[in-house]
Parts: C-alpha cells; structure tokens; sequence
C-alpha cells in the first residue's frame, strides 16, 4: 500500500528536487504538495476527510504568508498525530525549536543534502 506524503515548500526547485529524490529511493509513494500554509492545511483536510491522511509532511519554515510553524499548530491542532518534519536550511535556529514545539517529529536539516533526506524519509516512513 503506498504512504502519502504532504510537502508544503514555497519554492518550485525546491519542491521539485525533493520529488526526484523521493522517485530515485523507489518508495512507494502518493505526493501531494502546496507552496503555502493555507493550502497546505487544506489539502491535509481534504485527505483526512477522504480517510486517506498523510503519512507524513515536510514542512519548510519560511513560507508565504502562514509560515511553517503556524501551519504545524494548525495542522496539529487537526489532527493530534501528524508526522511533520522540517526540512530546512534553518535548522539549528529559534525557529526550527518553535516547529518542534508546534509539535513536528523532528526538523532535518538540509545539509544532510538530497540523498540523506531521502534516507532519512524511508527510515520515518518505516517507523
């Protein structure tokens, strides 16, 4: 059965790179993405109500409007037992406390790179 997954990454390369990586690990997966909080939230809420929830979301911290620890409480707030993760270059900042706080798993580090991301990814969704 594939895993969904949820990136929520304002910048197009970005969410683009994350997806080949996600391809080339050769899991077997269902990618949803958004390039804002707002609709980030409500592509989660249309999976949950399709009982068809994500497995797991990357959520990048700097976004348009609603940043990426807002949209963590509030989806959170959805939906106590969301797998979120951070996935990004300010890792080591106030910020990345904050979205742990929010209530994401664990905040990754982008200078693990793309193929640690991806090896990161298999180990989170075999858990």
């Amino acid at each position: 059965m594939s895993k969904r997954i949820l990136i929520i990454e304002d910048e197009a390369d970005m969410q683009e790179l994350i997806k080949i990586y996600i391809a080339k690990s050769n899991l077997d997966v269902e990618i949803h993405s958004s390039y804002t909080g707002e609709d980030g939230i409500k592509i989660y809420k249309e999976l949950m109500e399709k009982g068809e929830k994500p497995d797991v979301v990357i959520m990048d911290l700097k976004l348009p409007g609603m940043d990426g620890v807002e949209t963590t409480k509030r989806i959170i707030k959805m939906d106590k037992d969301a797998a979120i993760y951070g996935f990004t270059a300010f890792f080591d900042t106030n910020w990345a406390d904050d979205l742990r706080k929010a209530g994401a798993k664990d905040v990754i580090p982008r200078t693990i790179g793309f193929d640690g991301f991806a090896n990161r990814l298999k180990e989170i969704l075999q858990e």
